[in-house]
């Protein structure tokens, strides 16, 4: 895999925890390649999150993979991010209150700061994707806090 006509990135990344920071290297090449540096903190710490969730919740059958897909936003030039992570599995995640003593739970929480919306969407054949969206701004500064329902 690699990029499609449109300057989408797809990658697919086995169901094991080396696949997150992984993907996080292709992300910061993709974004430092598009001259979207400036969303790197939260897109990156996003990815991580939804790229860790697919690996840890997602029972993907043997042989199949997580993929992640790039999308920079073009309007005269990229200045938004759409981040996609799909995998095989129909668990959805849930966006949740964590206990206050808890080691889990905050990730999606923290996709809902930082991304400007996100969400899950069925994807064609079996499984789901988990979206997360930074949307083009005329000055190019990182804005997030927005959620769609899931």
């Amino acid at each position: 895999m690699g990029c499609v006509g449109d300057g989408t990135v797809v990658l697919r990344w086995r169901r094991h925890p080396s696949s997150v920071g992984l993907a996080r290297l292709e992300l910061r090449k993709s974004l430092a390649g598009w001259g979207l540096s400036a969303l790197e903190d939260s897109a990156v710490l996003v990815l991580s999150e939804l790229v860790t969730n697919a690996v840890r919740h997602a029972r993907v059958p043997s042989g199949r993979e997580i993929e992640t897909r790039f999308l920079p936003m073009v309007p005269p030039k990229p200045s938004g991010l759409r981040i996609e992570v799909h995998d095989t599995s129909a668990l959805r995640p849930r966006l949740r209150a964590a206990e206050p003593d808890a080691c889990d739970g905050r990730g999606l929480l923290l996709v809902d700061a930082l991304a400007d919306e996100w969400g899950v969407a069925d994807r064609v054949g079996v499984g789901k994707l988990v979206w997360a969206l930074w949307r083009p701004t005329a000055d190019g500064v990182e804005h997030g806090g927005g959620r769609c329902d899931i």
